[in-house]
């Protein structure tokens, strides 16, 4: 079987991960018992973070136009640069799981 996407690789990651602890198989593209997919959590992890930056940006324009308070703006800014450390440490663990994936004998 190949691994044609990542959603396909993200699906056969989530079925081995419950064949491991003993749950039984769902199907693709059906919701946890938490009423929440992976792929759901991570396109509003994603949203999340994109507005993190614009508010860190919005912050910054109105520093320079004198209407912010500094403090904010470096909190905005440390805050934006979290989510972005964030956001690439999910991405190497979603392209090592992917890897891992790949790797596995059949």
């Amino acid at each position: 079987m190949a691994i044609t996407s990542i959603s396909n690789a993200i699906a056969a990651y989530n079925a081995t991960v419950r064949a491991a602890q003993g749950e039984t198989e769902t199907q693709p593209g059906t919701k946890e018992s938490n009423g929440q997919d992976f792929a759901t959590m991570l396109r509003e992890g994603a949203q999340s973070a994109i507005d993190t930056g614009k508010k860190s940006e919005l912050l910054s324009e109105q520093a320079l136009a004198g209407k912010a308070d500094v403090r904010d703006v470096v909190a905005a800014v440390n805050n934006a640069a979290l989510t972005l450390q964030t956001v690439v440490a999910v991405r190497d663990k979603v392209i090592n799981a992917y890897n891992s994936i790949l790797q596995m004998p059949i």
